[in-house]
């Protein structure tokens, strides 16, 4: 199976959990890591709520990849860019980037399927990576928050 098939499929399993999700469905998240699916992290204002989703869940692809889903965004912000950062790598793509990857399957961040799946596809080589997730968002002033989360790459 190709990446760009693998981020199909990936795209089509998330569209099925957020459906389940929206309708009040409980979810069940036996057997995840601890980390996963996991939310948290940092805003620089705290009037401005900021939730993400992180989910490390075992997918039947080829490849390694873990899905986010931004819950809330701060009102009158957008998002910027997103960054991997460990001590061995550091990737960072715009949203235009991850567009690009969400339509060829590339490396890094995606956003595919109209802005309804994204997610992070990495190599072999960075598995068990300890590093920090981090997603910034930007309004029409310049101003900037940013979250982060602590995570390992399976």
């Amino acid at each position: 199976m190709n990446k760009k098939t693998a981020v199909y499929l990936v795209a089509a399993l998330a569209a099925m959990t957020l459906a389940l999700s929206a309708c009040g469905a409980a979810t069940n998240n036996q057997g995840a890591s601890p980390s996963s699916p996991a939310s948290g992290g940092v805003t620089s204002q705290p009037d401005q709520e900021i939730l993400i989703v992180i989910d490390q869940t075992d997918k039947p692809v080829e490849g390694n990849m873990f899905d986010f889903a931004i819950n809330k965004a701060p009102e009158g912000f957008q998002l910027k860019a997103m960054e991997w950062k460990s001590d061995k790598s550091h990737i960072k793509n715009t949203v235009a980037e991850a567009a690009e990857h969400g339509g060829n399957g590339e490396d890094g961040f995606y956003i595919s399927g109209n802005g309804q799946f994204s997610g992070f596809i990495y190599p072999d080589s960075m598995k068990g990576e300890e590093g920090e997730v981090i997603f910034t968002f930007t309004n029409e002033k310049g101003q900037e928050l940013t979250w982060k989360k602590n995570i390992t790459l399976k």
